[in-house]
């Protein structure tokens, strides 16, 4: 709930509808998901509306723009043909419940996993490659002022500094950051993009797009960054054979947008988007556990996103190593040790273990943001129990600083392959089920 009771959130929501005309919210309903913000569904005159709030004001302070700019640039958006929800009140000092924005929820769903499978998923790509179009045509005078541009280099220099706060201890990821250093492209004539266009970010049904969230990521860029985002291995979830947000091919995809925008795609301005916005979510991830030790967001989910850097790093390694000479790339890594059978008292494993298989027989008990609550923290036992098996090897300052001066490279004897197993045996203790696991590991060890 943040830092709102149950009651405030009401009162404070029933004051910002008032303020429209709709009547005073029923049926408040936390949804699950969101890495940052959260969602709540309610009705008001028997029609459905969903507020987008902070979990704090204190989350908001560093961000570029607040919510009510964010509101701004749906709209825009929305008059410019995308499937963006229609906002209809954003939230003031008055209303006492911190910052967000009500709008009218559309139908759909946003679970990847629903929407991957419903048939006519061409279409759906097709669709979303005609909503990035659209949003790409947006100027500078369609948004507020405070949206900001992205600096190239800057933007790499903050995603280095945000590396050193996080103990700059990470090989792989310094190899990203070395990388796009050396290979940043020259500006080009910056469109507005959405910054979180993905698989979970979108809604559809019935093998229809139908509608575009989060936007609280928009800046002014490189139309390549927001095509890149979406095609991430870990926003194609269980279709990592779909490199198109996990509904086609990338010729389609490209197909379609060309088509809608009139734009030709440069490969490898994609492939330099997708290296820097993987560094960018890996980034992202370590700094979920700054924010839940500080204090800002203090959800279950946020430590659990943490851990889950590692897939990141997996994600980098294998676009990265296209770079390795072919003698690096030929070595083959080492399958995983299994763990020995443990003797005697429980380890910290076997009870995490056991407190995880106690929450799972609550299942049937709980429900809404509270059952996915529980299936985060079942996940987080899981990785204190895999953590028993493993020595971390993913972490080293020496060779992490020793990249970044250029030291060190793929082309360094032997590096690659110490990256590989380091990183195979991390995302096996944090995420066993990530689908592009199973690929590395039959890639570099030759092992199913």
């Amino acid at each position: 709930m943040g830092d709102a009771t149950p009651d405030q959130l009401i009162e404070g929501m029933a004051r910002a509808c008032s303020r429209v005309g709709l009547s005073s919210p029923e049926g408040l309903t936390r949804l699950t998901g969101g890495a940052t913000m959260e969602s709540w569904r309610f009705s008001c005159d028997g029609e459905d509306y969903v507020l987008r709030r902070a979990p704090s004001l204190e989350f908001m302070k560093d961000r570029p723009f607040g919510h009510a700019s964010e509101a701004a640039v749906i709209e825009a958006a929305r008059k410019a043909g995308v499937t963006a929800p229609e906002v209809v009140a954003v939230l003031e000092p008055d209303d006492g419940i911190g910052s967000g924005f009500i709008m009218r929820a559309l139908p759909g769903t946003p679970n990847p996993k629903e929407i991957l499978a419903m048939e006519g998923a061409d279409a759906i790509l097709r669709e979303a490659a005609r909503d990035l179009a659209r949003i790409h045509s947006l100027s500078l005078d369609d948004v507020p002022s405070d949206i900001p541009a992205m600096d190239y280099r800057a933007a790499i220099a903050d995603l280095r500094a945000q590396f050193e706060e996080a103990g700059g201890d990470r090989p792989i990821i310094a190899l990203g950051l070395k990388w796009m250093e050396d290979n940043c492209p020259d500006p080009v004539e910056p469109v507005l993009n959405h910054g979180d266009y993905r698989m979970g970010n979108i809604l559809a049904q019935d093998g229809h797009l139908t509608g575009v969230l989060d936007w609280e990521l928009a800046h002014f860029g490189d139309p390549h960054e927001d095509l890149a985002f979406g095609c991430m291995a870990v926003w194609r979830f269980a279709r990592y054979d779909r490199p198109a947000l996990g509904l086609g091919s990338l010729v389609e995809y490209f197909a379609a947008y060309e088509a809608e925008s009139g734009r030709t795609v440069d490969r490898e301005r994609f492939r330099y988007w997708l290296i820097h916005r993987t560094v960018w979510w890996a980034l992202g991830c370590l700094r979920c556990a700054k924010f839940w030790r500080e204090g800002s967001d203090r959800m279950l989910e946020r430590v659990v996103i943490s851990r889950r850097t590692s897939e990141q790093e997996l994600d980098l390694l294998m676009l990265l190593e296209e770079d390795a000479p072919d003698e690096e790339r030929a070595l083959p890594a080492e399958p995983m040790v299994e763990p020995d059978e443990n003797q005697g008292e429980a380890t910290r494993g076997e009870i995490a273990v056991a407190i995880s298989d106690w929450l799972e027989t609550l299942k049937p008990l709980v429900q809404g943001h509270d059952r996915f609550q529980l299936a985060v923290a079942r996940n987080a036992l899981g990785m204190i129990a895999r953590d028993d098996d493993i020595v971390p090897r993913i972490t080293k300052p020496d060779l992490a600083h020793a990249i970044l001066e250029g030291e060190e490279s793929l082309a360094s004897p032997g590096l690659l392959r110490e990256l590989k197993e380091a990183v195979l045996e991390k995302v096996a203790a944090d995420v066993p089920k990530y689908p592009a696991l199973a690929v590395a590991m039959k890639k570099w060890t030759g092992k199913e």
